[in-house]
């Protein structure tokens, strides 16, 4: 495809802060720096923020080239064209990338699942592939993998390793983005939800009542930001924000994450034995578009990969590596890869930020999980 007419875009970061983020780039991308000994096995559950490939396996939907061509030079599944924010997390304690649930050829689930699948939500609760319907897959995959191991099998996760693994959630962000499609008022949409968060609650429950003590979640992001949702919104300038966003929508995810962080306050005082961390996701994907100078990007509300150029370079119909899409030259410090994903350089950065501790309650890092 041929690059875009307004790329490569000429960086105005100083020099100063082009060898910093340089220096921490950099730092994320050898996984053997991890100094985890002993890493989690991990269990993770979610939509296309973290999946590593689960539609494809499962549908059989094609994601082709560009997606996957900075780091793994060919597509895997994901939605960007390199590392997402779990990649990064499972480097940072020196596991491999996890498989894919319904992925059956070339895995190994040795070190945890994926059950994460793109277009996932929290309601309604029994429609593929819903949170609650991630939850029953685990409860499956635990059942006979445990059988298994009983019966001899020597790659597969045992009994030790349920009880001692981390479990991560990161979803809720397709509820609200589908509550706004269907043309439902800001009203209705905050109406709805403490019925997305009870079904996170709902999730939580369930896997510590299956021995799970261990919890990792994501709230959303800022909705009202995507190069997608700012090009099909009918909109005018009042309903934008300092930096360009819905402000009804970043209104509404705000919302979702003060009930989730509420709701996880409950849990630990109900789990006392449980470590349940809440990650703001939501102030480092912010900050990033807000400063997104000072990080070394350009057009922070423009998609790499898409058609039509500025300001949003998204058209409806017009699918990164599907047809017709044009996508910007590699090394475009672009934090959007295709209008609702990010790139692997956006990624990296807001890896950075969760594996500080800065954004985490309790402040508890990463690594905490190692064994």
């Amino acid at each position: 495809m041929a690059c875009l007419s307004f790329l490569p875009h000429i960086l105005q970061a100083s020099a100063y802060i082009i060898l910093f983020i340089s220096f921490i780039l950099s730092s994320f991308s050898n996984p053997v720096q991890s100094q985890c000994k002993n890493p989690p096995v991990i269990f993770n559950f979610g939509d296309s923020n973290s999946d590593t490939g689960g539609l494809v396996a499962g549908l059989g939907y094609p994601i082709n080239l560009p997606n996957g061509r900075t780091f793994f030079r060919r597509s895997t599944g994901r939605l960007s064209d390199g590392r997402l924010i779990l990649d990064f997390l499972c480097q940072s304690v020196n596991t491999r990338f996890l498989s894919p649930y319904l992925d059956s050829v070339g895995s190994s689930f040795l070190n945890g699942a994926n059950f994460a699948i793109a277009g996932s939500r929290l309601l309604p609760k029994y429609e593929p592939f819903a949170l609650n319907i991630q939850v029953l897959q685990f409860l499956h995959f635990k059942g006979r993998s445990i059988e298994l191991v009983s019966a001899g099998s020597g790659n597969l996760v045992g009994d030790e390793g349920f009880r001692n693994a981390l479990f991560m959630i990161d979803i809720g962000q397709n509820d609200l983005a589908d509550s706004f499609a269907k043309n439902l008022s800001y009203t209705e949409v905050v109406k709805m939800i403490p019925s997305f968060v009870t079904e996170i609650r709902n999730a939580i429950q369930v896997i510590y009542s299956q021995g799970g003590r261990k919890f990792w979640v994501h709230n959303t992001g800022p909705l009202g930001c995507l190069p997608q949702k700012l090009t099909l919104a009918q909109k005018v300038s009042s309903d934008l924000d300092p930096h360009g966003c819905l402000a009804n929508y970043n209104s509404a995810a705000k919302l979702f994450n003060e009930g989730l962080q509420h709701l996880l306050q409950e849990l630990r005082s109900e789990m006392k034995d449980a470590t349940i961390v809440y990650v703001d996701i939501y102030a480092i994907k912010y900050d990033l578009i807000a400063n997104s100078s000072s990080y070394g990007f350009s057009n922070p509300l423009m998609a790499c990969c898409g058609y039509g150029g500025p300001p949003y370079n998204y058209r409806k119909g017009v699918t990164c590596g599907q047809h017709d899409y044009q996508v910007c030259s590699e090394g475009s410090e672009f934090i959007s890869w295709d209008g609702v994903h990010y790139t692997e350089t956006a990624n990296r950065v807001i890896a950075s930020k969760i594996l500080s501790m800065d954004y985490s309650t309790p402040r508890i890092g990463f690594d905490f999980f190692c064994h």
